[in-house]
């Protein structure tokens, strides 16, 4: 005999090819789920959040767990885990994915096989291979499915430091412009690795086989370097940092970013995903998500400020107490309270309102297709004006490291 919930899914018109091999836990709302969803054999649904839109089809290739997920029209969850985060229309991944809250996958964002996300977001079509561990990143770049950012298989963000801290995330291209879809990909090698936190360009290839280090925010860039470092060893001491003001400065800027991204769902997409339950439940998702992001990313940035008394007792200890980048650990521990408060407030309401006006505006003119169609119809100047609208955010929380 089926459960009572499997009943009310199928009464409903969700497709379950084995109904005794699906589990739908008592909290999940049938009238979440859209009519014609596929649910195959060993997929298991939990928590009330849980929104399924439709032509969405779950477990095509192994089991698949969603627990308290939202998904859009059309998106394809091949089997494994996933649970806290959002998919828009479109989306996909293979078996074996592993998805942990704090992740958004916009428009046919998409990833192969064995990809393990966690506080990750990826802008419209950024195609990520198999066999991939990427938390903590933000990425755009690209227009098309043809022309997308990617990611190689067998690629790491090492996101975890020898310090302990996880002050960490990783932000490629940007959102004021990477939201526009119409910059160049990014590409990312197979089979190597990015040491958070770092800034990558649009355009920018670093290539197959590589452990990149460091920011390259030019645009078009090569990332490899002339020749292969030589091994070195020296003494280390878990928790003695040097300067934090690269450390500081990615942060605040990655910080800036989801909270132009937020404006941007409330401002920009807003109105084309309010049109029925599962969009809705989406942008409701989203703009959950990108709170979630910001707040683990302030707290990591807490994290790594109160290390700095500890930090700064050690290099008194060692002789360095009068070296160039003690000033800034002692600045950040000093500030980071008034910091940490100024990081938890909105953007003023008039941080680049005009322009904000003029593209919502000029957005709803196209607001009787998708939001991606409406995007890609904005003219030049709008596109600047979005932009300009979105930096200001940005910049005005990178300021917020001076005060």
């Amino acid at each position: 005999m089926y459960t009572r919930q499997v009943q009310a899914l199928v009464a409903r018109g969700v497709v379950i090819h084995r109904p005794e091999a699906v589990e739908i836990a008592p909290e999940v709302r049938a009238e979440r789920l859209a009519p014609g969803v596929v649910l195959h054999a060993g997929c298991k649904l939990a928590g009330a959040a849980t929104s399924i839109g439709p032509g969405c089809v779950l477990g095509a290739e192994a089991p698949m767990t969603v627990v308290n997920c939202q998904l859009g029209r059309s998106v394809a969850l091949k089997g494994g885990y996933a649970e806290g985060a959002t998919f828009l229309d479109g989306a996909n991944v293979g078996s074996g994915a592993h998805i942990r809250p704090g992740t958004l996958l916009e428009e046919e964002a998409n990833g192969a096989h064995t990809v393990g996300l966690k506080q990750t977001i990826l802008l419209p079509y950024v195609t990520l291979g198999s066999l991939i561990n990427f938390c903590d990143v933000l990425m755009a770049g690209g227009s098309d499915r043809k022309n997308h950012s990617e990611v190689g298989s067998s690629y790491i963000h090492f996101n975890y430091t020898p310090h302990q801290d996880k002050a960490t995330a990783s932000l490629l291209g940007d959102v004021p412009r990477g939201v526009l879809l119409d910059q160049p990909a990014i590409f990312l090698g197979g089979q190597g690795g990015l040491v958070g936190p770092s800034r990558i360009g649009f355009g920018c290839v670093v290539p197959a086989g590589l452990v990149w280090r460091g920011d390259a925010p030019a645009e078009g860039q090569l990332l490899a370097p002339d020749a292969k470092p030589a091994l070195r060893s020296g003494p280390f001491q878990c928790g003695a940092y040097k300067s934090v003001a690269r450390l500081l400065r990615n942060n605040l800027l990655y910080i800036g970013n989801l909270r132009a991204l937020e404006q941007w769902y409330r401002h920009a997409r807003l109105p084309f995903m309010n049109r029925d339950t599962w969009s809705l439940a989406c942008v409701e998702g989203a703009l959950l998500r990108l709170r979630e992001c910001r707040e683990e990313r302030v707290k990591r940035l807490g994290e790594l400020a109160a290390r700095m008394p500890r930090s700064l007792e050690l290099a008194r200890q060692q002789g360095h107490g009068a070296a160039p980048w003690v000033a800034g650990q002692e600045q950040l521990a000093r500030q980071w309270p008034a910091l940490a408060a100024a990081l938890q407030t909105p953007p003023a309401d008039e941080l680049g309102a005009e322009e904000r006006g003029r593209v919502a505006g000029a957005l709803l003119r196209n607001a009787g297709g998708s939001f991606v169609d409406a995007v890609r119809a904005l003219p030049a100047e709008t596109r600047r004006e979005g932009t300009a609208w979105l930096q200001k955010i940005v910049e005005h929380t990178a300021a917020l490291g001076n005060c």
